[in-house]
């Protein structure tokens, strides 16, 4: 009992550390990966539609790039088990392809390897906490690999300065939209009692 008194409040309850998916756990992860994966799509036709605004200095467009790596960040959070992330963002990613992205198939490679960086953040501390640090890791890591993949698969010629600033934005955009906006909306859900299935639903985040 005092442990349980002075376990920060961040930490999954011990009661609540199995990593075994259940099948609640599964469907809400398919349709949150479901459900971005319709944002990602729309995402990406305003991402085209406002490009032109940017032509005097595209890395400046980085900015609105978080959007895409809020399933690999809230995903976790919400079912708090290894693999989350990379399931969310995973399923999102193959929506967004099947509806018409304007990058084809390559958005599944990028769903996989985001993913993955997204559970990365969680997994540095055993899948044991989910708050800010956590979730902020684990957008930076999302968001770091998205630009390199950005870097090298479609900007290879941009100056080393262009390059830099795209990085930095990225990740700064995914660490505010992504890390702390999926913090609070998994606050926003749990005080509804939407998430009373899951242990994000029990404790404070």
């Amino acid at each position: 009992m005092a442990e349980q008194a002075v376990r920060p409040s961040s930490a999954a309850p011990v009661g609540e550390r199995s990593n075994r998916w259940r099948t609640v756990d599964i469907v809400v992860t398919a349709v949150l990966g479901a459900a971005f994966g319709v944002v990602f799509w729309a995402w990406g036709l305003l991402w085209a539609g406002t490009g032109a605004a940017f032509a005097g200095f595209p890395p400046a467009q980085a900015f609105m790039y978080g959007v895409w790596l809020i399933p690999a960040v809230l995903a976790p959070l919400v079912v708090r088990k290894p693999g989350a992330g990379l399931f969310a963002e995973l399923v999102a990613a193959i929506v967004s392809a099947l509806l018409g992205s304007a990058w084809g198939t390559t958005t599944i490679v990028y769903g996989l390897l985001q993913g993955l960086a997204g559970d990365a953040g969680f997994a540095a501390f055993g899948y044991r906490r989910f708050g800010w640090p956590q979730a902020l890791l684990s957008a930076a890591l999302a968001g770091a690999t998205a630009a390199v993949l950005d870097l090298v698969y479609y900007y290879p010629d941009w100056t080393v300065g262009w390059k830099a600033v795209y990085l930095a934005l990225v990740v700064a955009s995914t660490a505010v939209v992504a890390g702390l906006g999926s913090l609070a909306l998994t606050r926003a859900l749990a005080a509804s009692g939407a998430l009373s299935s899951f242990a994000s639903g029990r404790t404070r985040v």
